[in-house]
């Protein structure tokens, strides 16, 4: 193969998420593609899965498939080359990445566990994959804010609603603070739309800012369901999908995508 610095690889996603790495010709006889989930800082490497290379056309180059039925852990995951067994590992470098079937991944319904996974070039220029893994998923699909309301829009993966759900808005680092919201949903038991006054999300004179973070839960006594977008071809949202802010007595209101793609209000002292 070409020199293991430069060595990139070129992959394609279908609709059903299946990952098709291509890797250029070179000697390596057993060559594998090994992919680790990414540790925490100060935490050793934990998970990590090879997959098999396999010859791919008359260029002698190299083609490996993750298929849709291997979940990954949720989390970022590098991905390296494995010249043979034993020998270093050396990090790949994206080529050409072929992400169209994803555009309109958020049409399609999933079932649980809603599991992602998701191509993408790190700050530092190598390959990685952005994995999710979650019983359940309410993709967002539309936002809009005034001064007078806040609204959104959203499609449930791998649940339904029943008649008692609820949207919850709960205070980030206070387990007792919740906004409850009654959503309207759709006659197909997945659509709903909900929206809350954004004085109601303001806190109280002389507090500093809050973030509140979304959730829908479908039924009375049914675990929580974080509202988010994941379901298309963009592994990073926080600094491309940008609200803007309305202006709420003295304070600021931004809904935004948090770095998990998750989807919260932001509350800060306007100006």
């Amino acid at each position: 193969m070409e020199q293991h610095e430069h060595l990139r690889a070129d992959c394609t996603v279908d609709a059903e998420g299946r990952i098709t790495f291509h890797l250029p010709a070179g000697p390596a006889a057993r060559p594998r593609l090994l992919i680790r989930l990414r540790p925490k800082k100060g935490e050793p490497e934990k998970t990590r899965h090879l997959i098999d290379l396999e010859p791919a056309g008359a260029d002698g180059g190299w083609r490996a498939v993750l298929e849709p039925r291997r979940t990954l852990a949720e989390g970022r995951w590098d991905v390296y080359l494995l010249p043979e067994p034993g020998a270093e590992r050396h990090r790949l470098r994206p080529g050409l990445c072929d992400l169209r079937a994803l555009v309109d991944g958020h049409l399609r319904d999933r079932p649980s566990p809603v599991a992602v996974r998701l191509p993408y070039v790190t700050k530092d220029g190598f390959l990685a994959l952005r994995a999710w893994l979650r019983a359940a998923h309410a993709e967002v699909r539309r936002i809009d804010a005034t001064d007078r309301a806040i609204t959104v829009g959203a499609r449930l993966h791998g649940a339904e609603l029943r008649e008692d759900a609820t949207v919850r808005l709960r205070l980030r680092g206070s387990a007792d603070t919740v906004r409850t919201v009654r959503p309207r949903a759709a006659d197909d038991g997945r659509s709903l739309f909900f929206t809350t006054a954004p004085e109601d999300l303001v806190p109280e004179a002389g507090s500093g800012g809050a973030i509140w973070d979304l959730f829908v839960q479908p039924a009375a006594g049914a675990p929580p369901i974080r509202i988010g977008r994941l379901l298309d071809d963009l592994a990073d949202r926080k600094h491309v999908h940008v609200c803007p802010a309305i202006a709420v007595d003295g304070r600021a209101l931004r809904p935004y995508y948090t770095v998990g793609n998750d989807l919260s209000i932001e509350v800060t002292t306007a100006g």
